[in-house]
């Protein structure tokens, strides 16, 4: 009975141990725990990473551009040459179209939707955003310089 108990007590003592080190630890960017006593280089989702498709590089230029001018986005990449099928109207379509991807702080997002919807030749275009969990700090403190916070 005894070395029920004592495993018992041992095996309580671990998992507590296990569950406050899961709970009050984070990841930072470079994978290490971040514990609770410790600053963490980056908070989770300041910044996101918009896609938006567009029909063809001009397009995606002009408005990478007046993003990047306004100060809605650090860093517009037009990934060319990519294929879209879709449904649209009840027929399913497949157009050759540009990507862009645009980084930004996360406040920003529904301001560069709102140039984007502004600025895109589409009916309904194309504006979805993550945030960024991770990622170079020293990439992720320029957005900040680039793109003001308000």
């Amino acid at each position: 009975m005894f070395l029920i108990n004592k495993s018992l007590f041992f095996s309580t003592i671990l998992l507590g141990f296990s569950r406050r080190y899961s709970v009050t630890a984070t990841k930072d960017m470079s994978g290490e725990i971040c514990p609770m006593n410790k600053t963490c280089p980056y908070t989770h989702g300041v910044h996101s990473v918009a896609y938006v498709t567009a029909p063809n590089e001009e397009v995606a230029k002009k408005i990478g551009h007046g993003l990047v001018s306004k100060k809605l986005a650090a860093c517009v990449n037009i990934v060319p040459k990519i294929t879209s099928i879709y449904e649209w109207e009840g027929k399913i379509n497949e157009d050759a179209e540009v990507l862009m991807m645009i980084k930004t702080r996360t406040v920003k997002i529904d301001e560069l939707t709102e140039y984007v919807k502004a600025n895109h030749p589409y009916t309904v275009c194309e504006v979805i955003s993550l945030p960024i969990q991770n990622g170079n700090e020293a990439y992720l403190k320029w957005i900040s310089d680039i793109v003001p916070s308000t």
